[in-house]
């Protein structure tokens, strides 16, 4: 598989929902529109960066013209619009649609790199969540990860059906959407259901 051939469409959708997060929780926070602007920036582009800094490849943000505008387009639309109208399920199904896609496209970019199955899908799983994590580490509120509800896990499985794929022969194309819908399927329904992990506790 060759790296080029991923479809860029996934990174500006994936960068585009996750810098939108980033932006709302500045807007929350009351910040400033260049604080606003470096969270959207943080979160879109964190875990694609990560990714390809352990590939030891160009970082992808760089040498896209799309990327940057798109992000600061996105940060543009949360300062001039109320923050009630992304306060709802609607942005959490479109971080979904967002982690899926970044956990496809991180498992099948380290597999066009060469990397086995098991560490490309953990990367993948790392690519969906990092630029989150890192978001909230700065602002300094509790990341997703740390609690029950099923995220991470979501963003696994998509990288599990991607490597699946790969391994068995599948169409790149018919792979990729296979293991989107797994993923964005699995955190769909941990939002309508509200579905958690079990904790763990002392003495079992």
């Amino acid at each position: 598989m060759n790296p080029a051939a991923l479809p860029p469409v996934l990174d500006l959708a994936g960068t585009a929902v996750f810098a939108l997060t980033g932006a709302l929780l500045a807007a929350r926070l009351h910040q400033t529109f260049v604080t606003m602007a470096f969270f959207a920036l943080v979160t879109g582009v964190g875990g694609g960066s990560l990714r390809d800094m352990l590939l030891g490849a160009p970082a992808f943000w760089l040498h896209d013209p799309w990327v940057a505008p798109v992000i600061f387009g996105t940060a543009l639309v949360a300062w001039f619009t109320p923050r009630r109208w992304w306060e709802n399920e609607l942005l959490e199904w479109a971080d979904a649609a967002g982690l899926a896609a970044f956990a496809v496209l991180g498992t099948a970019k380290a597999l066009a790199y060469g990397v086995a199955p098991v560490p490309a899908a953990v990367l993948g799983v790392v690519t969906g969540c990092a630029g989150g994590v890192a978001r909230d580490v700065i602002a300094g509120v509790p990341s997703i990860i740390m609690r029950p509800e099923i995220y991470v896990t979501a963003a696994a499985l998509a990288a599990v059906v991607t490597v699946a794929g790969s391994l068995a022969e599948l169409p790149s194309a018919i792979t990729w959407t296979l293991a989107w819908a797994a993923g964005f399927g699995t955190r769909g329904a941990a939002i309508r259901w509200k579905l958690a992990l079990p904790s763990y506790r002392e003495g079992r």
